[in-house]
């Protein structure tokens, strides 16, 4: 939000002063509560009241419903949100996401005993600093443990995506999930796959670009939700690899390595670590050594079906099928013709791929020669060296009496070759090197 505007932590405050000026009880609730006790800058902030939607409404005239149904209205102020509920509870969950009863509440007891878990249930008087905590949770914040509320079976059946909240939480905010929580996970984690798959993807991808991939991903493993969502990723257990280039040990640990020693990456770069070596398996074969050979390329494949079942972009899939196919060619680099380095230098993802590299290096062997070489090569390389401007057209080979044909795109990459390794120059040099290499024109 604009720096000079108002922020959430203000307009909350104002909302719950206003509600309780017009006699209502209005607390902070939820994950800002449990932040502001953790002593951790809250991302958004939502208020509970007794106040119906249309009595929000009254005060706030600008309000938006969010879900006059759930009694759940949106105020802003100057680039700030605030989500203002009605106490409710919910009963009859027929499709394991939505409940299919809703009934507003006059207190926020009955409020805490419908949400998640008993860190997300604490009410927060902003003025007084008085929490309410009708569900044991600031023990758990005390304790670092994530406790569903009540019946975890219950909790996870009325909405089979806790599950994955579950892991998301436990892993950003480095806590335990309870043992018989954990258990109810372990049950249930088969009805994930009831859940959209877009719902899916954004947790799993608030999982691998938090603090804690490595941790995140362990979780998900543990739980048992890792094989139902991305069961090729589960595959990678107990895979061994060459002592000589993982002395880490098999496929699966090698990449929770690498997904510890991620740092906020963006989605493509995270899945691209979970995915580089989803081909393994499939490929594992013991000649003289073990060997996976194409596993490269059929990674690259799994890995577009895999984000593909889950609702990832065409554009996020593009990227990441190319890191996986891509990011053996680095032990390659030093032998590349110029022109075969340029080009690859100049991907739209190679700053990713780059990274991908440093990364497996340092998460296996630990040797970083190549990578240093395509990093000093890049530095010393401008773009305009990179992708300079064409020589020659398919006009000019017309103009010039070539008949068009496929043979075309064989020359103008012969051009490009040239120019690129610095042997032409000029578009006279061009032509005079196609008329070299594959003959004048055919009068």
């Amino acid at each position: 939000m604009d720096r000079s505007g108002t922020t959430g932590a203000e307009l909350a405050r104002s909302v719950v002063r206003s509600l309780r000026a017009h006699g209502r009880q209005a607390y902070l609730v939820g994950g800002c509560v449990r932040d502001i006790l953790l002593g951790r800058r809250p991302k958004d902030f939502d208020v509970a009241t007794d106040a119906r939607p249309e009595q929000i409404l009254g005060l706030f005239p600008d309000a938006r419903q969010a879900g006059a149904h759930f009694g759940v209205m949106l105020v802003r102020r100057e680039g700030a949100e605030v989500e203002v509920a009605t106490f409710r509870s919910e009963q009859a969950y027929s499709d394991g996401r939505h409940p299919g009863q809703v009934a507003f509440e006059s207190g926020p007891r009955q409020d805490a005993m419908r949400r998640d878990f008993t860190i997300n249930a604490l009410y927060l008087d902003p003025d007084s600093g008085e929490v309410l905590d009708f569900t044991g949770g600031r023990a758990d914040l005390e304790a670092g443990v994530i406790r569903a509320i009540g019946s975890p079976g219950q909790r996870f059946a009325e909405d089979h995506l806790r599950m994955l909240r579950a892991v998301r939480l436990a892993a950003s905010l480095d806590f335990a999930i309870a043992p018989e929580t954990m258990r109810a996970i372990r049950t249930l984690a088969p009805s994930i796959r009831l859940i959209s798959a877009e719902r899916s993807r954004e947790e799993i991808v608030r999982i691998l670009t938090g603090r804690s991939p490595r941790r995140g991903t362990e979780l998900l493993d543990e739980s048992g939700l890792l094989v139902e969502l991305m069961p090729e990723v589960a595959s990678m257990k107990g895979v061994e690899q060459p002592s000589q280039f993982h002395p880490e040990g098999d496929v699966w640990v090698h990449t929770l390595l690498m997904l510890g020693l991620l740092q906020q990456p963006t989605v493509t770069l995270a899945m691209g670590a979970l995915l580089h070596d989803v081909g393994k398996p499939l490929t594992y074969r013991v000649q003289e050594r073990i060997r996976f050979d194409g596993h490269a390329e059929l990674g690259a494949k799994m890995a577009a079906g895999i984000m593909g079942r889950l609702r990832f972009s065409n554009e996020e899939i593009r990227t990441v099928t190319a890191l996986v196919a891509d990011h053996l060619r680095f032990k390659d680099v030093k032998q590349m013709r110029e022109s075969t380095l340029r080009r690859f230098l100049r991907q739209p993802y190679f700053e990713e791929l780059l990274e991908l590299h440093r990364l497996d290096c340092v998460a296996s062997h630990g040797l970083l020669d190549n990578y240093e070489f395509v990093r000093a090569k890049r530095a010393e390389l401008p773009a305009a060296r990179l992708r300079p401007p064409r020589l020659l057209t398919g006009h000019d080979l017309i103009r010039a009496g070539y008949t068009p044909g496929p043979g075309f795109a064989e020359m103008l990459r012969a051009v490009e070759d040239a120019q690129l390794e610095s042997r032409v120059a000029t578009p006279d040099d061009a032509m005079r090197l196609v008329r070299e290499t594959f003959g004048p024109p055919v009068e």
